[in-house]
This record gives C-alpha cells, sequence and structure tokens, in this order.
C-alpha cells in the first residue's frame, strides 16, 4: 500500500464517483443478502424498550408524515427521524452484520441512512444499491484505519458509522468529491461512541447508531447546502485518529479502492450475541460434537481470544439484563452448550435459568497469542473443556459460521430473517415472503418506495 497525502480526499472522491455499473455482480448480490438481514433484524426491535423511547423522541420533534418509512410503526417522517430509528432498531437483536477486519458493524449504520434519503428523493434500486456499497466500502476502512487501540475505548460502530452513512447519504445526493470531502469533515466532528455503557447494561448502544445514521445523513445535507467541513478530518493532525487512536494505519483508508470490496468481506451473525462470543461458542459445539458431550459433561471451560474480546466482554461477570447478557461469554457459552444455539428465543427465556448460570461462572477467558495475533483479519475460534470423567477436550473453528468461508446461504438468511421479523412482531410471514422476493429484485426497482404497509 503506497502513502496518499490526502487519504481523506481519495476516499471522498471514491464515494463520490462510485457507480452501480463498477461494483461486480457478486459485490450487488451480497448487498441484496446484507439488505435483507438488516431489514429483519430492524423489525426485529419492534417493542424494545431503548427503541420505542427513540422512536418516542423522533415523534415528539419530528413531522409526523413524510417520504421516509419508520419500520418498526410502519409511520413515515423525514429522512433524519426515519435513519434515527431504523439504526437503533436495527441494532437491538445483536443479528446485524458485522465486518471483522474493522470490528465495525456497517448494516445498522449505512442501510438506516441509504433507505430514509433512498425513499425521501425517489431513487431507483441501482442507486440505492451503489450508495449501500459506497457507505459499507468508507465505513469498513475507516474502521481499519482506526485501529485496535480505537476499539479498547471507542464503539467502531459508532465513530466510523457517521462517515459510513454520510458517504451512503451523499452519494444518493450526488454530491460531488469536494463536497463529499466536507461532509465526511461535519460527519467526523461529530463521531462519538464509548464502551463505558455496557459495564452499566445502558442503552447507549442504541442511540450509538441512531446517531451515527441520522448526523451522517445531516452531514450530507448540510454538505449539499454549503456547510464546510475539515478536508483532513481523518488523518489531520488535529483529526480522528490524533483523538482517538495511537495505531492508526493511514494507508488503511485507500487500500486498492475499486478492486479490494470489502463489501463482500462483510459477516452475518448466526448467534444473537456480540460477534466476540461467536468464534468460541462455534469451537464448544464442535467440541460437543465431535466427543458426544451434554452439557451436564462440562465441569470446566476456557476460552482461548484475542485482547479485544477481553476489553469488551471482561465488563460483564453476571449480566443484569438480555441485552448485557448477549456480551458475557459465560452465558453465551452456557446457552449453546444446552440448546446447541444462542438465538433470540435462548436468551430471553433462559439467560438467568439457574442451569445456565450454574455453566456461565465456569467458563474463563484466556489471552491466547495465536489468536491474537490473527485479530481481527480472522476470527478464531479455541476452546478447552474439562468433563466430570476427568479428561480434558480442545476445539478449534477458523471461520465462524457466517464468515464469508463460511457464510449463510440465502435459504438460511431468508429463515433467520422470518425468526427475527416473528420476535419483532414486526411483519407477518406473509409480508415476509412478499419483502425477501422485493429484496432480491430490488436492483430493478425505479424508485424504492417504502416497504410495509401502514
Amino acid at each position: 500500500m503506497t502513502l496518499d497525502k490526502n487519504p481523506s480526499a481519495t476516499l471522498a472522491a471514491f464515494a463520490a464517483g462510485l457507480s452501480f455499473d463498477t461494483i461486480p455482480a457478486p459485490v450487488l448480490r451480497r448487498t441484496e443478502d446484507l439488505f435483507l438481514d438488516w431489514y429483519a433484524s430492524a423489525l426485529a426491535g419492534k417493542g424494545a424498550r431503548p427503541v420505542e423511547a427513540i422512536e418516542a423522541y423522533a415523534c415528539a420533534m419530528g413531522p409526523a408524515s413524510g417520504r421516509a418509512e419508520v419500520l418498526i410503526s410502519r409511520r413515515t417522517t423525514s429522512p433524519h427521524f426515519a435513519a434515527m430509528v431504523n439504526a437503533a432498531a436495527s441494532h437491538f437483536a445483536e443479528q446485524d452484520d458485522v465486518h471483522n477486519g474493522s470490528v465495525f458493524h456497517p448494516g445498522a449504520v449505512v442501510f438506516p441512512a441509504a433507505l430514509a434519503m433512498a425513499q425521501d428523493i425517489g431513487a431507483s434500486g441501482r442507486e440505492f444499491l451503489a450508495a449501500v456499497v459506497a457507505g459499507y466500502e468508507v465505513g469498513i476502512r475507516v474502521g481499519e484505519f482506526l485501529g485496535r487501540s480505537h476499539y479498547r475505548v471507542f464503539h467502531t460502530t459508532a465513530t466510523a458509522g457517521t462517515l459510513a452513512a454520510a458517504a451512503a447519504a451523499g452519494r444518493l445526493l450526488k454530491l460531488d468529491a469536494p463536497t463529499m470531502l466536507h461532509a465526511f469533515g461535519s460527519a467526523g466532528t461529530q463521531a462519538a461512541g464509548l464502551w463505558e455503557f455496557l459495564r452499566d447494561a445502558a442503552d447507549s448502544k442504541q442511540l450509538h447508531t441512531a446517531h451515527a445514521a441520522s448526523s451522517g445523513l445531516a452531514s450530507a445535507y448540510l454538505a449539499r447546502e454549503g456547510l464546510t467541513g475539515a478536508r483532513q478530518i481523518l488523518e489531520g493532525p488535529q483529526g480522528l485518529a490524533a483523538g482517538m487512536s495511537s495505531d492508526a494505519d493511514p494507508a488503511r483508508l485507500t487500500d486498492r479502492l475499486g478492486q479490494r470490496w470489502a463489501t463482500a468481506e462483510t459477516s452475518f451473525k448466526y448467534h444473537a450475541s456480540c460477534r466476540h462470543t461467536h468464534p468460541s461458542a462455534d469451537a464448544l459445539l464442535a467440541l460437543m460434537q465431535t466427543h458426544r458431550l451434554v452439557a451436564d459433561d462440562l465441569v470446566q471451560v476456557t476460552t482461548h481470544v484475542h485482547q479485544g474480546a477481553i476489553d469488551v466482554l471482561g465488563r460483564v461477570t453476571v449480566p443484569s439484563t438480555v441485552h448485557q447478557a448477549k456480551f458475557s461469554m459465560g452465558t453465551v457459552l452456557a446457552l449453546v452448550a444446552e440448546y446447541g444455539y444462542a438465538g433470540l428465543d435462548e436468551f430471553e427465556q433462559h439467560y438467568l435459568a439457574p442451569r445456565v448460570a450454574a455453566l456461565r461462572d465456569r467458563v474463563t477467558m484466556q489471552l491466547d497469542e495465536e489468536v491474537d495475533g490473527a485479530y481481527p483479519q480472522r476470527w478464531i475460534g479455541k476452546v478447552t473443556a474439562s468433563t466430570r470423567d476427568g479428561k480434558t477436550f480442545s476445539a478449534r473453528v477458523d471461520e465462524p459460521k457466517g464468515d464469508p468461508g463460511n457464510s449463510l446461504t440465502r435459504a438460511e438468511l431468508e429463515d433467520k430473517a422470518r425468526r427475527l421479523a416473528a420476535y419483532g412482531r414486526g411483519a407477518t410471514p406473509a409480508e415476509m415472503a412478499d419483502l425477501m422476493a422485493r429484496i432480491w429484485s430490488v436492483a430493478e426497482a425505479l424508485r424504492v418506495e417504502r416497504w410495509l404497509a401502514a
């Protein structure tokens, strides 16, 4: 990778100039997959207290009608408030997508901004998909640029996500390269989101995505109206990296733009929990299946993890809410051992069950040099388990379920989408069937309009 003297400008020019016709077909098909996955995740947020609180705020502050759709309530409003609520909703169930190398959940911030903007201006399906890819490519590269030190304190989805949303919205507004750069400047100066909320089981994670999506969208609008922003907001001496990272790598911002499609590297989440738990959960499942073990056989389970997992999951010992339980390595592995899957219903019904709690307390995390060295490009799962008969077993998984090399098929994605919609009661089975058919053909849509009947 060669050093770019102004990578912020290069990245902005790429986002502004990205054309649907230059995006490879497999990347477009993956973007459709990601759209369904995000949409269903948003429906799963219906009824969740923090999401409904943000929707109440949007109702009080925003217009009572508009062209942009709020998925959980099926009302319409301005793009700003639709993006805000849809972003909050899609990050609640912990089943939205994730990009490993950037440790970033692009769907929860890119799709809300792109969908709201596309509905507002009546963009075509092709324009919508191109804008989404622009948002993914920008946000993933910003996350990679900010590095591991950033993620220890800052929620990358909230910070990089603000620029990702600005890129998607700006692409739909057809901002030219200099104006897109101003949008990046305004987005970057608003980027925020701290992990401290997790210690208290606070609701800030939904606020993070809500703010990122709506602020990114606002940044694009404001740039179109002439509001200027810092031209080196990412790499400048008082820019994002200077304040939020000690290992930022500017070369990551422009890494093979137009050749390496980071959108296609994005993973789907199989378990309904923090992605840091997935490699260990899959490894424990493999161990139990190979040696024909059941949960009662397990005396002690050690997960061999990267430092990022310890930084995030180590804050949670005894979870006090369902959402906090999704950041408890012990709870996730106990659910997997008991039920073979850590899904929405398993968390809702059993996260504090005595058997689950007992095994949870026998799970420990241990820093592993190999796993840590591979992270974040590869998320290796390694576990060691001792059993009641005095034996010790180990297992590893090199690609968790949902990673590009071990991905979900469209049939699996459709099944997941149905379960998410049913969980939040956000759509009926008949509506989901119609919605999925429309998503698979979204590129053919002349206008992106509302998706669910009022």
